[in-house]
């Protein structure tokens, strides 16, 4: 999944070779571009953004994943002065706590993504709001609580609403980001000495409903989980964990692979073979904290060098794109 700058699909070439060339499975839509720092990147206005993502559409024989950011509150990729719902943080809904509200608020936000053409969200958030000073979960509102039934009620309801709409949600970020103090996306968070277990229940409670969804990993490193790698790269967290432990089969997004917390420690190639190795089905490169427009030929470069050289098997390749595919199923019947 590829992220590029735009407001229509002629503005940018390689994101059309990346679909057509390269087989690029998803991309991941933005209101403001972070290299530039200019609300200048795909999302100016209802219109706009159904007529980009129907052309991004045309563009492959297989329905692509395109997926946005909108959780609410302060992390909302569709802004209200851009002609878009106005939706409530996570945080204000926990508080509330009240069903019928949630209800109302993830209808709302379903209706939308499905009348613009997203398919995917990155949300419900299931970080647990240990620390509520955390400056990327706790301060942003991005929490439904602390309360492990608190969250999972409240996401369960964000899931059955986008499944409703034919919208795979994405519970993020495994195995909980909840309790760090600091930021991923500008080094690495070490949450060895504040992660609790209790952060695994949202994904526990959830994998037992009937909803699909996806989950997102955590650039986190937790010493107990694994002492060498974050959880993105890690195998006895993304397979161990999530899929043999809580019993997870879905697709697994990893967390965007060009965040500081992984770019910033760890080479590419090293960062694109762990991650696969740990289980991730789909690598994100938002291209938003750098731009990189030759960054979907490198990855499959080094992906097929994997495979070439044994690293990787074609069973590992093959297991993810069967996953990919089940979760495409709800548009290759439309």
């Amino acid at each position: 999944m590829v992220g590029f700058k735009g407001f229509e699909v002629s503005d940018t070439s390689h994101v059309i070779r990346d679909i057509r060339e390269y087989h690029t499975g998803g991309i991941i839509l933005f209101d403001y571009d972070m290299p530039t720092r200019t609300p200048n990147r795909n999302i100016e206005s209802p219109g706009q953004v159904r007529t980009l993502i129907s052309d991004l559409q045309e563009l492959s024989d297989t329905p692509l994943f395109i997926a946005v950011d909108q959780e609410g509150g302060r992390v909302a990729r569709l802004k209200t002065d851009r002609g878009f719902a106005s939706h409530v943080s996570a945080e204000y809904l926990g508080n509330l706590n009240n069903p019928d509200s949630t209800r109302f608020y993830a209808a709302s936000m379903a209706a939308q993504l499905s009348d613009l053409g997203f398919n995917v969200n990155f949300a419900p958030v299931v970080d647990l709001n240990t620390n509520p000073e955390n400056p990327v979960i706790g301060r942003l509102a991005r929490s439904f609580g602390e309360d492990t039934e608190l969250v999972t009620q409240q996401a369960s309801i964000f899931l059955e609403e986008f499944t409703s709409r034919n919208i795979l949600g994405v519970l993020k970020h495994f195995p909980g980001h909840g309790s760090a103090w600091n930021d991923s996306h500008v080094g690495m968070a070490d949450v060895t000495e504040t992660w609790e277990e209790i952060e695994l229940y949202p994904y526990k409670k959830l994998v037992q409903g009937d909803q699909p969804f996806a989950v997102m990993t955590a650039h986190v490193f937790n010493e107990n989980l694994d002492p060498d790698v974050p959880a993105t790269l890690s195998e006895p967290v993304q397979t161990g964990l999530l899929r043999d432990e809580i019993g997870f089969q879905g697709v697994l997004f990893s967390d965007d692979m060009q965040m500081d917390a992984i770019r910033s420690y760890y080479g590419l190639e090293m960062a694109v073979e762990n991650a696969i190795l740990a289980g991730v089905d789909v690598l994100v490169f938002a291209n938003n904290s750098v731009y990189d427009p030759e960054i979907v030929p490198r990855v499959i470069g080094i992906i097929k060098n994997l495979v070439d050289e044994g690293v990787i098997t074609e069973e590992r390749i093959s297991q993810s794109y069967q996953r990919i595919m089940e979760a495409k199923k709800p548009w290759l019947q439309n």
